[in-house]
Parts: C-alpha cells; structure tokens; sequence
C-alpha cells in the first residue's frame, strides 16, 4: 500500500472512532512521537560524545579490552 493510501485508511479508521477513542489516538501518536524525538536526541547525543571519549577509549593500556 502506497504512503498517501496507508495515510488516508488510518484517517478513515481514526475519524470512524468515538470522539473519546479519537482523543486516545492522539494521547499515542505523541506518545509515539517524543519517543522519537528521544531516541534521536540519544543518538546525537552518543555521536557528539565519540570524539570527546576517543582518548580515553582508544589507549594502548586498555586495547587488551578490545579483543574480548
């Protein structure tokens, strides 16, 4: 199923819901939507540190750790 037809059987499924159902749906697709936002912010996080940690991961004195 294209993106835009998938698109438009959820709406059609979500506005066929109870108004209180409907409201259930948008509690979790924000839901949904800062766990993203999270994992993302995480991600970017652990890449922006790499270089920071480099020296203290890349040395000769723990590189026997490596190889475990």
């Amino acid at each position: 199923m294209a993106d835009d037809a998938h698109a438009k059987s959820l709406i059609e499924k979500i506005t066929a819901l109870p108004s209180d159902r409907i409201s259930e749906v948008e509690d979790f697709v924000d839901f949904l939507s800062e766990r993203e936002r999270s994992v993302a912010l995480v991600r970017a996080s652990a890449g922006a540190s790499t270089a920071a940690f480099a020296a203290v991961w890349e040395n000769p004195e723990d590189a026997v750790y490596d190889d475990l």
